[in-house]
């Protein structure tokens, strides 16, 4: 009895989350997620529905979630994007719990400005500005050219520099800056010989302003190692330890800002970076 209380328990906290979009679904998942982070108790199984723009998608996908609904016995969560009021009225009936981003902040944004929207499919993710999709692209190319220390003769170009010791995030978050942001971002990684040392590679003390270091756990740190390479000093306690306590007192004695980014998404790392340092967002994606 006890096992299968259990069993019904879990169950009953696991749900799955549909993101229903006319175009990529990124807005979905992007707002649906934040939402979703607030109940730790739960465990979800979501699923993206993307590009709905007909009648018969939308009626489609209406299928699928009443038909996971029979099957588990419980409601799905549907996050909407939908803009077009057709589509959207295709979900009334559905047997889930139908959460529509547009109707609960278009209509309060219409009264507001005294004007009716245009519910123009596409409009968040079109490519209205070909001069900022173009350093976005440009920027990509930055971050790829000069990931890891590779290059370093670029440097003068660069918004900022990320440092740090290996698997700490340097190179996804350059990439999502630049695609996100369109920041041109490089990375540096610091050697054993940098930390006993205890200075600054010559490649990038000239650039000091622009240096923004990242540290993280010593248990996750050597967890990612660990998944990378199994054996070896790389990933032991020992060395990871010292790695870390070497590149946070050279970030100290520099007087190099950093972020731990333990906990923290490649968004939160690329936006606490970004206040910290004053780069401006110049574009969106």
């Amino acid at each position: 009895m006890p096992a299968e209380t259990n069993r019904r328990a879990q169950l009953s906290n696991r749900r799955t989350v549909f993101f229903v979009s006319d175009q990529t679904g990124v807005t979905a998942e992007t707002l649906g997620r934040s939402l979703l982070t607030q109940f730790e108790g739960h465990d979800f199984d979501q699923v993206t529905l993307p590009f709905i723009d007909s009648v018969d998608k939308a009626d489609e996908a209406v299928r699928r979630i009443n038909a996971v609904a029979a099957e588990q016995g419980s409601r799905p969560i549907v996050f909407s994007t939908l803009v077009q009021d057709e589509l959207r009225e295709r979900f009334i009936p559905v047997s889930g719990l139908f959460l529509d981003f547009f109707e609960a902040f278009l209509g309060p944004l219409e009264r507001e400005l005294q004007t009716k929207s245009s519910h123009t499919i596409g409009r968040a993710h079109g490519m209205k500005d070909s001069g900022a999709y173009d350093r976005r692209i440009e920027a990509t190319n930055f971050a790829l050219s000069n990931d890891d220390g590779a290059r370093t003769g670029d440097y003068e170009t660069a918004d900022v520099i990320l440092v740090g010791v290996s698997r700490t995030g340097k190179t996804p978050t350059c990439l999502y800056l630049a695609l996100a942001y369109g920041v041109f971002a490089a990375n540096y990684p610091l050697s054993e010989d940098d930390l006993e040392s205890g200075q600054l590679p010559k490649a990038i003390e000239p650039f000091r302003s622009k240096l923004y270091g990242l540290t993280i756990s010593p248990e996750r740190l050597q967890q990612i190692r660990r998944e990378r390479r199994p054996v070896g000093r790389y990933s032991s306690a020992e060395q990871v330890r010292f790695e870390l306590r070497g590149a946070e007192a050279l970030f100290r004695r520099y007087q190099v800002p950093f972020v731990d980014t333990t906990a923290f998404s490649i968004e939160e790392i690329a936006s606490t970076i970004l206040s910290g340092t004053g780069i401006e967002r110049r574009t969106r994606p």
